[in-house]
């Protein structure tokens, strides 16, 4: 398996330098998920960034697999400079969310506005964070976003959609947090997106999508995946989180983040490096 998604980065990029992964931490969980007919299978993998002062990164994430939903948030790093771990927001935030949704949405569909809005009224550590959560309902993904994580949904190994991100301006995301300066969950983008059997989706912070391109996406699911296999999304969601993470080390390519960057009237080269979340889920 390891040795397709080598064979799959070189032929994306040639110059790809595979960076050191001693120190990887990786968070996998899948399950599957009833929805009226259609079923979803959920995986998961963390790479944070390292620091000394912040082991556990910034990112957090939720898969909740009775209802088929789940969630991401990214702290905000600019608070550190504050003496804040915008992290302890993140986890507090998604942690919120997963309890009011095992126990005040588990008899029906989950509603992911309201989700958001209480768990936000309930999270009181300092910082802030983006935040999206995504359910699958009636056929069709129903989510709602804050700030510049977000998802991209897979028909036959092509992009179909995207979500919107929300920035201020460049590398300054619309965030949820209890300062002055951040905003509520009002500010939130709803979205509603009909899938089809087969279909795949893939989330991330802007840890995954700063560094890999929707086409580089595209080849992995090609060189990983087929009709008859529904249980490759724990891989999927490693070798996404992998390949993200070498091309944040890499100095010697345009990525995402520096056309950002270069359209701003700023420079930058190469990729980003940052906690990467990514979640797989793929409709069954």
């Amino acid at each position: 398996m390891f040795s397709r998604f080598l064979d799959c980065c070189r032929s994306l990029d040639e110059k790809k330098k595979i960076v050191d992964q001693k120190k990887l931490i990786k968070s996998e969980s899948s399950g599957v998920v009833a929805d009226h007919g259609y079923s979803m299978i959920m995986a998961s993998s963390y790479i944070p960034k390292e620091r000394k002062s912040r082991p556990l990164g910034e990112d957090a994430h939720f898969l909740y697999r009775e209802n088929s939903t789940f969630g991401l948030a990214d702290g905000v790093g600019g608070w550190f400079r504050k003496g804040v771990d915008s992290g302890e927001y993140a986890r507090e935030l998604m942690n919120n969310s997963l309890m009011l949704i095992m126990n005040q949405e588990s008899k029906g569909a989950v509603n992911v506005k309201r989700v958001l809005q209480k768990a936000f009224s309930m999270t009181k550590s300092k910082g802030s964070s983006t935040a999206l959560i995504v359910t699958l309902k009636d056929h069709s993904l129903y989510a709602l976003n804050v700030g510049d994580s977000g998802f991209m949904l897979y028909r036959d190994n092509q992009c179909v959609f995207r979500s919107p991100s929300q920035q201020r301006r460049f590398n300054c995301p619309y965030q949820l947090g209890n300062s002055k300066s951040s905003d509520g969950p009002s500010i939130a983008k709803e979205i509603v997106v009909p899938v089809r059997l087969g279909d795949i989706v893939v989330a991330g912070t802007d840890g995954l999508f700063d560094n890999v391109f929707e086409y580089e996406i595209e080849a992995l699911l090609r060189a990983m995946t087929n009709d008859d296999d529904k249980s490759c999304v724990g891989e999927l969601a490693v070798i996404i989180a992998e390949y993200a993470s070498a091309k944040s080390c890499d100095k010697s390519f345009e990525s995402p983040f520096s056309k950002a960057a270069k359209l701003a009237g700023g420079k930058h080269f190469g990729g980003k490096i940052d906690d990467i979340s990514v979640i797989v889920a793929r409709i069954i």
